[in-house]
């Protein structure tokens, strides 16, 4: 049973990637899909995480922190974006994707665990 959650909370997540990510894009040279939905993904897992009550249930958190959050962000992208980025030689772009990603992602998971907080 515990498969078939991660296995079905992951490919929801993967289509729901790939569609947010596919309809924000790339602009200024830079991934913003990739950017958004590991923003968003950072967010979302730590609200899961932090919220208390029915939400610390371990199948729903398998579902939708392993399964679901697990197959919507990806790491793997950002570090290959980032690659290209650098391969290309444009450094002052790397370099504000690589903050933008890095505080983004941890500034959305510290408002994540507040708003869950304010669940208790």
């Amino acid at each position: 049973m515990n498969l078939l959650l991660v296995g079905g909370g992951g490919a929801l997540g993967c289509i729901c990637r790939y569609l947010l990510a596919s309809a924000v894009g790339e602009r200024f040279g830079l991934p913003y899909g990739t950017l958004v939905v590991n923003l968003l993904g950072s967010f979302a897992l730590a609200l899961l995480m932090s919220l208390p009550g029915r939400f610390g249930d371990p199948q729903i958190r398998l579902l939708l922190g392993t399964g679901f959050m697990g197959g919507f962000t990806t790491y793997s992208t950002f570090n290959l974006e980032l690659f290209r980025l650098l391969q290309a030689g444009d450094w002052p772009r790397a370099t504000l994707y690589l903050g933008l990603t890095l505080g983004g992602c941890l500034l959305g998971a510290l408002l994540g665990i507040a708003l869950g907080r304010t669940f208790l």
